[in-house]
């Protein structure tokens, strides 16, 4: 069996082993090890797993993504998610739609300084599911916002699928992080307008809430002021040079840390909960990085990633046409897989790709970003809509993802926008030198 041919069987062995829910990690751990040691010979591999274990538990650069897991956990338990709904809701509750559209707008707020999909899906799932459902919004919509607009966790800076790509890459996280805002506030402005429509088009499904009064209003505005303080801190070093990535993490953490004292709303058993949870996702994150690094080396002796760029670059077709495809095959896989293993897996054969056809790899990114978002909102996977779920039982999932559909169009859209538009992700990074 020629090394091409053990990728492809491979690739397979991978997909059907995801198919039956092993962890992503170890079944590309487990895939690359086995394929190496085909190829090459099993004493190479068995060096090649210790390494490349050793190499990510031990990377200075990957310590930036339990720093900004540790920020979010600690703002969620020191209850600043409940402070920017209520925000939100003071000055947006009103309206058609209004606790809709505050939930994407504190969606959007807790992204900045939460980094993960699924914790912004599931904190905002537990705050603003029962104050939607107390004024008779439907659980459709209800639910359908929350997971969509959870997904913003992946796109708005700080964003652990940016951090990855980055170190992937060896592009600039700073200058990612820069090329998410833009792209990340016209998306929650596609859906706060999606919203607008939907209820519009049936006022039943979302009736007006009561509206809050100017002192309220004035009031609220603390649970804003801290996290605009918090973000504005984290980027606003980042972008002027003052932080490296992996300080501006380490800020950010102790940023919130220092909210959650000074306002005294965190706990000796929050903080422990904070420490737990953030350990815990950034070991799951660390442990399908190291599997896709070995499966990566695995595909690189293969030489599939420079096979696969070859004959792209070889066809009769225009680039446009080409980033087409790519994008198709990131909606189709995001049904099948989670983002974060998505990314990992097909970086490696479509970067060179879009590298040759001269696309900005800045702006490829975002665009990756984008795209693998669908992916959490869609079954069978659509991973945010299980952790609304499993946050509110009672709603069946064919509701939650018939709730999702319309804001999918958002989705679709701003990455639509972005490829006649690469300046919506660039112009900030473009300020940076």
């Amino acid at each position: 069996m020629t090394p091409t041919s053990a990728g492809i069987v491979g690739l397979i062995a991978l997909f059907a082993m995801i198919f039956t829910r092993m962890p992503v990690g170890f079944v590309m751990a487990l895939v690359g090890f086995l394929g190496f040691g085909y190829v090459a010979s099993f004493p190479a591999a068995l060096s090649m797993v210790a390494k490349d274990f050793f190499d990510v538990f031990s990377s200075y650069n990957l310590t930036v993504i339990p720093l900004f897991i540790l920020m979010g956990q600690v703002a969620f338990h020191a209850g600043i998610s409940s402070r920017l709904f209520n925000a939100a809701y003071k000055f947006m509750g009103h309206w058609p739609g209004g606790l809709a559209i505050a939930t994407i707008g504190a969606c959007t707020g807790f992204s900045a300084i939460c980094g993960s999909t699924n914790a912004t899906a599931a904190t905002m799932a537990a705050v603003t599911l029962p104050e939607m459902r107390k004024y008779g919004y439907r659980p459709s919509l209800a639910a359908g916002v929350v997971a969509a607009g959870g997904s913003l966790g992946i796109l708005v800076p700080p964003s652990v699928i940016f951090i990855i790509y980055g170190i992937m890459t060896e592009q600039s996280i700073g200058k990612l992080f820069m090329a998410g805002i833009l792209p990340g506030i016209l998306l929650a402005l596609l859906f706060m307008l999606t919203i607008v429509i939907w209820v519009w088009l049936v006022p039943a499904i979302a009736p007006r809430g009561p509206r809050a009064n100017l002192r309220e209003r004035l009031a609220s505005l603390t649970g804003l002021v801290e996290t605009l303080l918090l973000f504005l801190l984290v980027m606003g070093g980042l972008f002027l040079g003052f932080f490296t990535p992996t300080e501006a993490g380490a800020v950010g953490a102790f940023g919130s840390l220092v909210i959650a004292i000074a306002r005294r709303n965190l706990d000796l058993r929050g903080f422990v909960q904070s420490l737990f949870e953030s350990s815990r996702i950034a070991c799951m994150i660390l442990v399908i990085v190291a599997g896709a690094t070995i499966y990566g080396h695995f595909l690189a002796i293969t030489r599939i990633p420079f096979d696969v760029a070859g004959w792209v670059t070889g066809l009769d077709l225009p680039p446009f046409a080409v980033m087409g495809l790519i994008i198709v095959v990131y909606l189709i896989g995001g049904c099948f897989i989670d983002a974060l293993a998505l990314i990992m897996l097909t970086v490696p054969i479509f970067y060179p790709v879009v590298l040759t056809l001269g696309y900005d790899p800045i702006w490829f990114g975002v665009i990756t970003v984008l795209v693998t978002q669908i992916g959490v909102i869609t079954p069978p996977v659509g991973v945010n809509v299980y952790v609304v779920s499993g946050v509110a039982r009672d709603i069946p999932l064919h509701v939650i993802f018939k709730g999702v559909l319309p804001l999918l169009a958002a989705i679709i859209l701003a990455t639509l926008l972005l490829i006649p538009f690469p300046q919506i992700a660039l112009f900030l990074p473009g300020l940076m030198g």
